[in-house]
Order: C-alpha cells, then sequence, then structure tokens
C-alpha cells in the first residue's frame, strides 16, 4: 500500500517493500493458486500500467491508444532479435523502448492538440492505424496475423558463469528484476517537481498555466514515458511467450490495461499490477473451474462494474478507506502527495519578482495604449488606455457588463486584442500567452476561485512557487522536490503572508471560503509578480471575511504594484490610491477616490445619480 506518510517522508521504505514483495511472491502465490505464468503476465502487465498510471493516474489524460507503444516496442525488439540484427536481449528491449518513446512523441504532437473526449478518441483512431499498419503494409516485417515467432529468452555472463533465463519462475526473476527498476524510476518521477506539476495539470490544467508552467510540454513528456514504459512491456511480453503476437495492437489490449489499472487504484503506480493479478486469475477461475468459455468476458465485465461502483478509489484505495476508518484516520484525498518541505534559511517577505533577466525600468509598469476587443459584432472594450506606475495600487470599478473581465483578462494575455497594444515594464506583450507574461513578472488572481482542489494548501503554493524557481519548462524528473534552492523559504513565507501557514495541510477542499479567497491571492503572490492583478478578491465573502481579506490587501500593496477590480465600493475608496471607471466598455473617468466619488458622470452611470 502506498500511504501518504510512506510516499512524502520514508520514500525508501516503498522501495524496500516493493523489493521484499517481489522476493516473497514466488513463495506466498503458489498455495494461493497462482501459476507461474500467470504472476509472469501480472508482472509484464503491471510494467506497461505504470507508465499509463503516470499519464492517466497523475497527468489526468485517460488515452485508449497504449497499445500502438505497446506493439511498437515488442515488434521492434523481436524483429531486430530474431533477425540476430541485434545479439543482445537486453539491447534489443531497449530499442524497441526508444521506439516506442519515439512514437509516443509523434502521436502526442497530434493528440495533445485536443483534451478530453477528444483527445482519447485521438488516441483510438491512433492505436487502430498501428494495428492496421501491423497486418498490412508493414507485415513483411512484423509477420501480420502471424506475429514474429522465435523470440530468445536472455542470458547473462556472470562472474565468469553463462545463465540463460528459462521459464516459469526462472523467468520471472528477470522480469522482476525489470518491474522494480521500472517502479524506482516511476516513484522518482512522482516525488520530483515534474510530478507534482504532473498531478497539478490532472487537477486544474489552466491554473498550471496560469502560475506560469508550460503544460503542453509536460503532458507531452508524460505521453513519452508511458509510452516507453509500454515499449519496454511489449518487448518483455514477446521475451517471455518467446513470440510476439499480433494482438499486442488490438483496442482489447488498452481496454484491458484501463480496466485492470482501474480495478487497482489508479494513481497508485501498484494499482495496475494488483489490478493484473486480479483481472488474470479471474480470467484463469471463470475459464476453467467454471467452464464459461467465451463467456468469461461477460461475466468479468460484470465483475468490474461491480467492484468500480463500490470500490470507486479501486483495491489499493480502498484497503487504504479501511485501514483510515478502523485507525481513526480517515483520508478522503487520493494516495499521492507533493512534499512541503520545512524551510531550511530564514524567512523572507515574498516581494515583487527578482529575476536575474529582469532590468529597471522607470516608465509605467503597464501601459495599455487604445485597446478593443470585439466579439463579432459585440465591442466588449473599446479604444482603452490605462497605465500603472510603479508601487500604485489602481482600482477599477464599473457596473455589471462594463467589461471588466475582458479588460483584465486583455492585461494578463489570457484573450489577445483585437486591435491596440500592451506594453508591460516597457516591452511590448500583446499576443504573448499567460504562462509567458507570467515568467515576465504580471499575473493575477481570478474572480471564481481556481485552486488545485485535491491537494493541501501547502501544495497548492509549491505548484505556484516552482515555476519561478525552475522556469516554465524544466525535466528534473530524477530531483526530489525538497532539493529546489529556495522553495521551503518561499512557501512558507507566502503561507505566513495569506495566513495560512497553519494550514498548510489541509485539503482545499475543507477551507472555509473566505481562506479560499486568501489562497487565491496567495497562488498569484507565490510566483514574486512585479505587477499583481486581483479580480474581485472581495467577492461573496462575509463581513468578517471582507475585513479580514482587506486587511490582507493592505499588508501585501508595501513595496508592489496591484491593480484590483471590485465591486465593493467602500473597500475599493478605501484602498486604492487612484480609480479608473469603466462604463459600456470605455474609460468613463479615472482619478483618486475623491475626484471618482464627486463625479457626475460616474454618479449618474455607476452610482445612479446618487451623490456618494
Amino acid at each position: 500500500m502506498i500511504g501518504r506518510l510512506m510516499i512524502g517522508r520514508r520514500p525508501l521504505l516503498v522501495e524496500g517493500l516493493t523489493a521484499l514483495g517481489l522476493v516473497a511472491a514466488p513463495f506466498v502465490l503458489p498455495p494461493l493458486g497462482f501459476a507461474p505464468d500467470t504472476v509472469n503476465q501480472a508482472v509484464v502487465w503491471g510494467l506497461f500500467g505504470i507508465g499509463f498510471d503516470l499519464l492517466f493516474g497523475y497527468t489526468g489524460l485517460l488515452s485508449f491508444g497504449q497499445s500502438a507503444f505497446y506493439g511498437t516496442g515488442g515488434f521492434v525488439a523481436a524483429y531486430l532479435l530474431t533477425k540476430a540484427i541485434v545479439s543482445s536481449v537486453i539491447l534489443g528491449l531497449v530499442i524497441g523502448m526508444i521506439a516506442a518513446a519515439a512514437a509516443g512523441y509523434l502521436v502526442g504532437l497530434i493528440a495533445l492538440r485536443r483534451t478530453g473526449i477528444y483527445f482519447a478518441m485521438i488516441t483510438v483512431a491512433i492505436a487502430e492505424t498501428f494495428f492496421f499498419l501491423e497486418n498490412s503494409p508493414l507485415s513483411a516485417w512484423t509477420g501480420g496475423e502471424n506475429g514474429i515467432p522465435g523470440v530468445p529468452a536472455p542470458s547473462f555472463d556472470l562472474f565468469g558463469i553463462h545463465y540463460r533465463v528459462g521459464t516459469g519462475w526462472s523467468m520471472y526473476g528477470f522480469l522482476a528484476i525489470c518491474y522494480f527498476i521500472g517502479i524506482v524510476i516511476a516513484l522518482r518521477i512522482v516525488r520530483s517537481p515534474v510530478g507534482a506539476i504532473l498531478r497539478a495539470i490532472r487537477e486544474n490544467p489552466s491554473r498550471a498555466a496560469a502560475v506560469g508552467h508550460n503544460v503542453h510540454g509536460y503532458k507531452l513528456t508524460a505521453f513519452i514515458i508511458a509510452a516507453a514504459y509500454a515499449g519496454l512491456a511489449g518487448g518483455l511480453l514477446g521475451v517471455l511467450q518467446a513470440f510476439m503476437p499480433p494482438e499486442a495492437f488490438t483496442f482489447d489490449t488498452s481496454g484491458q490495461l484501463v480496466m485492470q489499472t482501474v480495478i487497482g487504484g489508479s494513481g497508485t503506480l501498484f494499482g495496475p499490477l494488483f489490478g493484473a493479478l486480479v483481472w488474470l486469475s479471474l480470467r484463469d477461475f471463470l475459464q476453467a473451474a467454471l467452464n464459461l468459455g467465451a463467456a468469461w468476458k461477460l461475466a468479468l465485465g460484470l465483475i468490474f462494474v461491480l467492484l468500480v461502483c463500490f470500490l470507486r478509489r479501486g483495491l489499493i484505495g480502498g484497503a487504504r478507506d479501511a485501514i483510515g476508518f478502523f485507525t481513526g484516520r480517515w483520508q478522503t484525498g487520493t494516495a499521492d502527495t507533493i512534499a512541503t518541505p520545512a524551510p531550511t534559511a530564514p524567512m523572507a517577505t515574498v516581494g515583487p519578482s527578482r529575476r536575474p533577466d529582469e532590468t529597471p525600468f522607470s516608465g509605467p509598469v503597464i501601459e495599455a495604449r487604445g485597446i478593443t476587443k470585439s466579439f463579432g459584432g459585440l465591442v466588449a472594450n473599446r479604444d482603452i488606455n490605462f497605465s500603472v506606475n510603479q508601487g500604485e495600487l489602481r482600482g477599477v470599478i464599473g457596473p455589471n457588463g462594463a467589461g471588466k473581465s475582458t479588460f483584465f483578462k486583455m492585461l494578463t494575455c489570457e484573450l489577445p486584442p483585437t486591435s491596440g497594444r500592451i506594453v508591460f515594464h516597457g516591452r511590448d506583450i500583446t499576443g504573448m500567452d499567460i504562462t509567458a507574461v507570467c515568467h515576465l513578472g504580471l499575473t493575477k488572481s481570478y474572480q471564481i476561485n481556481q485552486l488545485f482542489n485535491r491537494l493541501t494548501v501547502g501544495e497548492n503554493v509549491v505548484i505556484a512557487a516552482l515555476a519561478e524557481r525552475r522556469g516554465r519548462f524544466s525535466l528534473d524528473f530524477l530531483r526530489r522536490i525538497e532539493r529546489v534552492p529556495g522553495l521551503a523559504t518561499q512557501v512558507e513565507s507566502t503561507l505566513s503572508l495569506v495566513g495560512l501557514a497553519a494550514r498548510r495541510d489541509v485539503p482545499v477542499a475543507e477551507l472555509a471560503y473566505g481562506e479560499k479567497r486568501r489562497l487565491e491571492i496567495g497562488l498569484a503572490l507565490a510566483s514574486s509578480p512585479s505587477l499583481l492583478l486581483l479580480d474581485e478578491p472581495l467577492a461573496g465573502m462575509s463581513p468578517r471575511e471582507r475585513a479580514e481579506t482587506v486587511s490582507l490587501l493592505k499588508n501585501i500593496r508595501r513595496g508592489r504594484t496591484l491593480v484590483v477590480v471590485d465591486h465593493d465600493m467602500d473597500a475599493i475608496f478605501e484602498l486604492a490610491e487612484r480609480i479608473t471607471v469603466l462604463h459600456e466598455g470605455a474609460v468613463l473617468a479615472e482619478g483618486t477616490p475623491a475626484e471618482i466619488q464627486r463625479n457626475s458622470l460616474v454618479q449618474e452611470a455607476y452610482l445612479g445619480g446618487v451623490a456618494a
């Protein structure tokens, strides 16, 4: 079982227990009725499933096309070994894995252009294409419907002794070593900064991009890693059976992988292995003991439905919940966790961005020059000129439908203007994406909370802080997240600043609404922006929560440039040095709070003619 304590605080315990379990399996499983061939197949499926679980359980990408890479790796390795192009089985397996990873890169470039059901359907189409290629155009190399027989078993020379892997438990030893290496690498990945970002993408890809992560790059990375695991497992299938079957490319293979992962528990890495053991043992029981013949799939399908209905988090998740229930440590979150390291340096205030490439600039921090946004015939914003000076707190107000949200989205490059320019620190950022401008020092909090809901408070801030510490894309998936320089101090100071240090280990779902609003601001602060835009930070708050948040805004404005849009007139007049009023998509007035209060146009358009 993979618990939060084991992954987060005792990482070597997981590897030790895995090694112990693999060594004990040949002694424990046979008395339970498991044949060596069934266990060997389960190990191959488990290795296959590790990559799929990284893609589905950790990144949230459901692919029904993993059979394409399973077959690619298997047939490339089998062809090289049976034609004596490569004499080493290990080398053949590695080449097959690389070929599958290369195919995964090419497929990922296409499939990841879409999300959700469209992504899943593209992977189905790709898998069917690979199956057609194996059976027809490439049949001279793959054997077509006959597959590739005669795949050799590995052999080694150890201490002058030649050892050739046989069948049964002898083959199990080789497969178990491959599985152990695969699980160790996967555990390093999920404990790394890359693993943390993959979980953030699963929860909220839009917010992951907004805090500065290259979401497409990390999705493609997960897709390639999953393809590599599939390719290695496909090669091992050929070695196990001494024959590479064409069924490796079928949709049934992908579907079985998905079901085994769900049965065992997605997001656990070990779920596919346990799911495969259950699946294969039930298959053998239904076929042999009950003599169901081809009807075994129907019976197994019904069992799968029952397991999904009553164990929605799979066998591992169900076991964890049961243990938590009886020990009084009930957990409703996922199996994985992101380490939030304790600070190792004196705490510092999270301040404006101080990136090495940032040069001082004396003009306006941000300037909009005649920006207009049209949606077909509807003009949301019209010819807006707007600038904010260093250290200023600017308020933006306006009635509903005034165009405030669209204006904010253009400033943060979520929406490109139809015409006009946006200049940040003297640099034209018009047309950039939200991830790029975040790394320039411009970020925002959202009107509707955009948090990583299945993660804790501290883990949320870690995701945001990682973007500044590592850049928008970095493949440091073998480094532990605790070893990212300065991360601990930045996370702790951000939590202290927004008053959530005591709540760092609490799941976001358990926070009060006001705490979620403060965390929303904290995610923006964690990237140390030079300009922070706050979109209705007081929306929906009780009087007490409003007072706490106003106090927070007064605190974080020191040494920072802020732009705040909100409907709370009292708070804006109290906080802002200057106020911009939007009406019907254009700037109606701009001035100090006192000037805005006395402005007759504002009173007429916004306050209904009632004097402020």
